[in-house]
């Protein structure tokens, strides 16, 4: 037997590794079609803001007793309605607007939590996330999120494409890109949401995007796109609670970094490949010489 395998094997003996590595999963491939969008449209800015926006519904969920998860769907919800009803009118830019809101719920959300009796507990909780906790009725909520995140790309893939390039011609073709540009940030809501368990708010969006970068780097369609960030993002989830279990440091916080290892080392080898392939097209006419 390989010397490896026994240090890869050794913590998926126990449950709450394999629970965690069965929701990460799940997350990974919420996060691996999203993030695919994300980067597309240039809406890394509203994933973080969303992450955030949730700390406040987090936060009284923890102190009242609530579960987390209800408070961080709300505070999501109420983040992304508010961003919506603020561009709509108009007075303020896009970025401007997230921005503020960004700053506002996250301030709300540390005030209320500094307010709870186990402060450090719940702050670390929240922003750094707790995946060894996830349990069976987590993972059934991560499984229904994935289904109705797949169901909901498929469905709308020809809208947010057109929708992408330019917004008056998939409105002239009948594709209602503001009803894709809604379905689109419920989607980024969704993810934001599924992940905040595995990575926390703080570091929700590391996993959102690092997985989809390094697939960005080796694919053009789309759909390959999703599918290889779905697998570079399980692959951070494994080697983030290798290294967890190992190193004896927080499971959230080591996957999120594994995400954007593998999206560096992606650029790294792409680079590498590009230049190996330009030198060796350069070699081909003295070849050919011969």
């Amino acid at each position: 037997m390989p010397p490896f395998l026994p240090w890869i094997a050794a913590p998926f003996g126990a449950d709450f590794v394999l629970r965690a590595l069965a929701g990460g999963a799940l997350v990974a491939v919420i996060c691996g079609v999203v993030g695919t969008w994300v980067i597309i449209r240039g809406m890394a800015f509203l994933g973080e803001a969303i992450g955030h926006g949730m700390l406040p519904g987090v936060a009284v969920a923890t102190v009242i007793g609530a579960p987390a998860l209800l408070g961080a769907a709300a505070s999501a919800v109420a983040m992304s309605a508010a961003i919506g009803a603020l561009q709509r009118r108009g007075r303020l830019t896009y970025d401007t607007s997230i921005g503020l809101l960004f700053v506002g719920m996250l301030s709300l959300g540390v005030i209320i939590v500094s307010h709870s009796r186990s402060f450090a507990t719940d702050a670390t909780t929240i922003l750094f996330g707790d995946i060894l906790a996830i349990g069976g009725g987590d993972i059934l909520l991560l499984a229904a999120a994935a289904a109705v995140t797949i169901v909901l790309a498929a469905a709308f893939h020809r809208s947010f494409v057109a929708a992408a390039f330019d917004r008056r011609i998939a409105q002239a073709l009948g594709l209602r890109p503001q009803l894709a540009q809604i379905v689109l940030t419920g989607l980024v809501t969704l993810a934001v949401v599924a992940s905040y368990q595995a990575v926390g708010s703080l570091l929700v969006v590391g996993l959102l995007l690092g997985p989809a970068v390094a697939a960005r780097a080796w694919t053009s369609r789309i759909p390959s796109t999703m599918l290889l960030a779905a697998a570079l993002g399980c692959l951070a989830v494994v080697f983030g609670l290798l290294v967890s279990w190992h190193a004896g440091t927080a499971a959230g916080a080591s996957i999120a970094c594994s995400a954007i290892v593998l999206a560096g080392l992606s650029a790294l080898l792409r680079d590498a490949s590009r230049r190996l392939r330009v030198a060796s097209h350069d070699a081909e006419p003295v070849g050919a010489l011969r």
